[in-house]
């Protein structure tokens, strides 16, 4: 069985968790050797070229019924904005924990979900709100290693300091792990762990961890333990480990990049 992605959280790198959509894709992420995997709502909407704003809590689930059956890889589930407001999360979270997800991330947008999302545009709800989807998600959960992950958007929508608020309402909510989306400078990510701590999640952007400039063990410094991706598979490995540092092929002792048992430790 392997070990829960709250276990993992306790490693000396941050966990990563690439983009997972489907059976075949698990399993290529558990080839090259991620110890997670993230099944993103916006991809999932494109790939049934539906948006996620269209998505269900059911389809959802079973995606990740289908790739349980074929790999252990522990799924992170991006659950929108939760599929409901306090009342509808005790089933959001009973099957999410049925269909075997290790945590959902919940968001603090309107339900159901606007595809506006997709052009840069939010639509907020208030944090108190938010705040009480959060209580109810921690209440409803049955396995002390299910993460809540609560999520906020508000840097785009409104200020970091808007954003840097709400999360701590989050926090105190009862959310595991805070992520503070649209962050994408090392400025912006250090002021968000001065202000919060850890554990943060970090979702990359195009040019992954190359583009930020930052390395894995950078981010785990700052408190950030979960850094998934996203977007395409293709590539994914050089934005969550940065070039020149990506597995081969071949037994999981022989999956080593150029920089040795650094890559065996790290990924």
């Amino acid at each position: 069985m392997s070990p829960s992605i709250r276990a993992l959280l306790r490693g000396p790198l941050p966990v990563t968790a690439p983009l997972v959509l489907n059976p075949l894709m698990a399993r290529m992420v558990e080839a090259a050797g991620f110890p997670a995997g993230y099944l993103g709502g916006g991809s999932t909407g494109y790939q049934k070229v539906a948006l996620e704003a269209n998505l269900n809590l059911t389809e959802m689930c079973q995606a990740a019924l289908d790739i349980g059956a074929v790999s252990s890889l522990p799924l992170i589930l991006d659950g929108a904005c939760g599929y409901g407001d306090p009342m509808h999360m005790r089933r959001t979270i009973g099957m999410s924990e049925a269909a075997g997800f290790a945590g959902i991330e919940i968001e603090d947008q309107l339900v159901p979900k606007r595809a506006h999302h997709h052009v840069g545009i939010e639509h907020m709800i208030p944090a108190e709100l938010m705040a009480a989807k959060v209580e109810a998600a921690v209440g409803a959960r049955r396995s002390p290693d299910f993460l809540i992950i609560a999520r906020t958007n508000a840097m785009r929508a409104s200020t970091l300091d808007d954003a840097l608020r709400r999360g701590e309402i989050y926090r105190k909510a009862g959310a595991d792990v805070l992520l503070l989306s649209m962050a994408h400078t090392p400025e912006q990510l250090r002021a968000i762990a001065e202000r919060l701590g850890g554990p943060l999640m970090y979702l990359t952007r195009r040019g992954g961890l190359a583009g930020l400039g930052m390395t894995l063990a950078d981010l785990g410094g700052l408190g950030y333990r979960i850094v998934a991706a996203a977007r395409r598979v293709r590539g994914v490995e050089d934005d969550l480990r940065g070039p020149g540092r990506r597995l081969r092929g071949g037994p999981p002792a022989a999956r080593l990049g150029p920089a040795g048992e650094g890559d065996a430790r790290g990924d």
